[in-house]
């Protein structure tokens, strides 16, 4: 249903005053094209609006229902049209930035409120998506930036990787695992557990470390379930799936069916914030600036 402006701004001001003549004065219009205005959009709907009567107008069931459906579009109107008009004047900006939910911890909590505080005249908005994703969208320009969490070395086509927060990794089992009551344990005592991972082709970096770290401690993991994301990797540890090794802030989310337990080897992730290469200017340079890079996690 094409529906015009003029015509819905009629509907809402005869439904608000039940009166075509007061609906007529308050728009400064005439009342037969009101009349018309009100009529083709009956005709458009299909369903008559009003009942026009000898004590009155009154809205039918219809056009009750029309009224609640209707009645905020005129201020959201208004309201879009104001961010609009501001940010072509350069008194708003915009950043959409993506992240891992999976990670979202005090300290990218931090990073928000304190780029807030400095620039609240700046909008951001977030996308949930894995790495992978925000790397492509930040070199197609659909992501400003992203929190990427780890990168290994590679062509970066055209993006800048800036470090800005070092967390440990941890060992998450079932809490009715015989590993669960341990305060701390090594690699090397997992070598004989089916693992649970964070899926290669969402996390490559990732996925790559844990080989390594298992690599080095004298095993390859045998990953029996892989998942794009780490809060399904918790809840696979929850059912006693596997183990996984993951960050720390994932403990979170873990809830009573898991226990995350620290490693003796303490190995660590260092989390990266990506954005398109080049002098930042403006709101990325600001947001670039709130990172304070170089924080460390307690193990």
């Amino acid at each position: 249903m094409d529906c015009s402006f003029r015509e819905l701004e009629c509907f809402l001001a005869v439904a608000e005053e039940l009166s075509f003549t007061r609906a007529a004065r308050r728009l400064n219009l005439a009342q037969p094209p009101l009349s018309r205005h009100i009529r083709t959009l009956e005709e458009k709907l299909g369903a008559r609006l009003f009942d026009r009567g000898t004590r009155g107008v009154s809205l039918t069931a219809a056009g009750d229902l029309f009224y609640e459906e209707t009645r905020t579009i005129p201020a959201r109107m208004s309201r879009a049209g104001e961010v609009a008009k501001r940010m072509a004047a350069g008194e708003i900006a915009r950043l959409r930035i993506g992240f891992v939910s999976a990670v979202m911890s005090d300290e990218l909590l931090g990073v928000l409120r304190r780029f807030r505080a400095g620039s609240p005249q700046v909008q951001i908005l977030l996308q949930d998506a894995p790495p992978n994703q925000q790397m492509r969208e930040i070199a197609e320009g659909k992501l400003d930036g992203g929190f990427v969490g780890i990168e290994e070395p590679r062509e970066s086509g055209g993006i800048e990787m800036i470090p800005w927060y070092r967390e440990p990794l941890q060992c998450f089992v079932a809490a009715d695992h015989p590993l669960a009551g341990r305060s701390r344990i090594g690699l090397r005592e997992l070598a004989a557990e089916s693992f649970v991972a964070v899926g290669h082709e969402a996390a490559p970096a990732f996925a790559n470390l844990v080989r390594r770290l298992c690599g080095d401690a004298g095993f390859r993991p045998r990953v029996i379930l892989e998942s794009p994301r780490a809060q399904a990797v918790v809840a696979m540890v929850a059912a006693g799936s596997g183990v996984a090794i993951l960050p720390s802030a994932l403990a979170r989310v873990a809830g009573g069916g898991v226990t995350a337990i620290p490693l003796k080897e303490r190995p660590t992730i260092t989390h990266l914030f990506a954005r398109r290469a080049g002098k930042a200017q403006g709101s990325m340079r600001d947001f670039a600036a709130a990172l304070k890079p170089g924080r460390q996690a307690a193990d």
